[in-house]
């Protein structure tokens, strides 16, 4: 049986329990070490709207069989509002080899991996 969002692996329940940690201590938990950057259509954003869009990927809990088919909390969405203006903004989580070349031969060790989360905007995806 291939692993769903039903029936996450043992792998991706540990993965997911590490992207959790990265996320929502905003890369502070440096047990969990990796990157967070933003696409510079999110940089340009003005910094209330940055901060908004900072606490809504920390605090960020909603995952379906759509956003995280394997159960691992890599993904997320959700739309921010600020002075009239309407952003859907995605997150993602990636997992690189201690270098950031090239992805993890082993994503559940965190001695040999690291993590880059991305915050864009929707239509920079």
């Amino acid at each position: 049986m291939n692993a769903t969002s039903e029936t996450p692996t043992p792998d991706a329940n540990k993965i997911a329990e590490q992207n959790d940690r990265f996320r929502t201590t905003w890369g502070a938990d440096f047990t969990v070490p990796g990157q967070i950057v933003m696409t510079r259509g999110v940089a340009d954003l003005s910094p209330a709207t940055k901060a908004i869009i900072m606490a809504r990927v920390q605090g960020f809990d909603s995952f379906t069989e759509d956003n995280d088919p394997y159960g691992d909390h890599s993904f997320g969405t959700f739309d921010v509002e600020m002075a009239g203006d309407s952003y859907r903004i995605f997150w993602k989580i990636d997992l690189y080899d201690t270098d950031y070349a090239m992805g993890s031969d082993d994503p559940a060790n965190l001695a040999v991996t690291r993590r880059v989360l991305t915050i864009l905007h929707a239509s920079e995806y």
